[in-house]
């Protein structure tokens, strides 16, 4: 058996799949073209360089997993790709992601080349992908359900305050801090936070200020949906701080949270900071949260305080509100909470 070429993203027309007279081309390099032709679509569909390269890069990946083409792919093949991720401890997300791209491009493969894959092979295209080897949409870690509440990150933040005057790199953990506290209080994304620059803070606007988040979160290739975040709970005196006495110690440039040379900072160093510190405090493992477990909790927290889920779909810039209820994990006890306060309600109505 020949070896698989490799996927190359070349921009322009799609490549032409009609074989030399009397030939059928090697079963490998035909899906090669049907994989050029099904790359240059997310050109062709104006897809950000980012995602068409995030697909490139997983397409081999699953395609890798199969000794057959994609049109002789069966149910059998999919069960023993997802036995294999499993067995390497892949989330449900990435055995989600490898099943997603497998049926688009299968899907495509079916609807675009059938009848030649049939006149040039005498193979059907089917669909190995049945009700039993379909994942569905669930939680990785429901232990991990519950965001932390807001008496853990009360605690959380107080760590991180009372560090301040004691830690040798200041401005670093000066600026950790107020990031952290606008992905709690403002909910951005943590990529979202981190295109914001500080021609995007404005305390003029509103009871408390906004941010201006310019680079809001595309779905479908449709493109940054900015949004007004407001600055709740305090956060606009952190960030007035921020930008007095910490932003200047750092180089001038536009980015409000930066890095020592003035770049944006990675969303990978937030995440290793975030651990880091989370260490010096010295907390179980249940206990631990990542920053997009922050933009859950700001959710979860105004809706238990009484905000109703649009407007909390308003803060989070969700498109739909399906997407808010995900996010909104309540209490145990919140169910039995709302059962007080209304009855307190109720009876101190009665009393006149």
């Amino acid at each position: 058996m020949r070896e698989k070429p490799l996927l190359r993203l070349v921009q322009g027309g799609l490549p032409d799949l009609a074989p030399d007279a009397g030939r059928a081309p090697d079963v490998w390099v035909f899906q090669a073209d049907c994989i050029q032709a099904f790359a240059n679509t997310w050109v062709s569909r104006g897809f950000a360089p980012t995602t068409i390269g995030a697909y490139t890069s997983l397409l081999p990946r699953v395609l890798a997993h199969f000794a057959h083409p994609v049109w002789q792919i069966e149910p059998a093949h999919v069960d023993r790709m997802l036995h294999d991720l499993l067995r390497k401890g892949r989330a449900a997300s990435t055995r989600r992601r490898y099943l997603d791209m497998l049926r688009a491009f299968h899907t495509f493969v079916r609807l675009r080349y059938a009848t030649e894959i049939r006149a040039l092979y005498g193979t059907t295209v089917g669909d190995p992908l049945d009700r039993f080897n379909r994942l569905r949409h669930v939680w990785d870690e429901p232990a991990r359900w519950l965001p932390p509440t807001a008496e853990r990150l009360a605690a959380f933040f107080a760590h991180a305050r009372a560090r301040l005057t004691t830690v040798s790199d200041y401005p670093a953990a000066a600026r950790d801090y107020a990031l952290l506290r606008t992905l709690y209080h403002s909910a951005p994304r943590l990529s979202e936070a981190l295109r914001l620059e500080l021609c995007d803070v404005h305390p003029e606007l509103g009871p408390s200020g906004k941010l201006h988040v310019r680079f809001g979160k595309a779905a479908n290739a449709s493109g940054p949906r900015p949004r007004w975040a407001p600055m709740l709970d305090g956060l606009d005196q952190i960030l007035a701080w921020y930008q007095s006495d910490i932003r200047p110690l750092f180089p001038a440039t536009a980015a409000l949270f930066c890095d020592a040379h003035g770049q944006p900072l990675k969303p990978e160093t937030v995440r290793d900071r975030l651990a880091r510190l989370l260490d010096t405090e010295g907390q179980v493992e249940g206990d631990r949260f990542t920053p997009h477990d922050l933009r859950r909790a700001c959710a979860t927290h105004h809706y238990e305080q009484g905000m109703d889920l649009i407007t909390v779909q308003q803060l989070l810039g969700h498109q739909h509100i399906a997407s808010t209820m995900a996010y909104v994990r309540p209490c145990l006890t919140f169910v039995e909470d709302a059962w007080r306060r209304a009855t307190s309600t109720a009876l101190t109505g009665l009393a006149g």
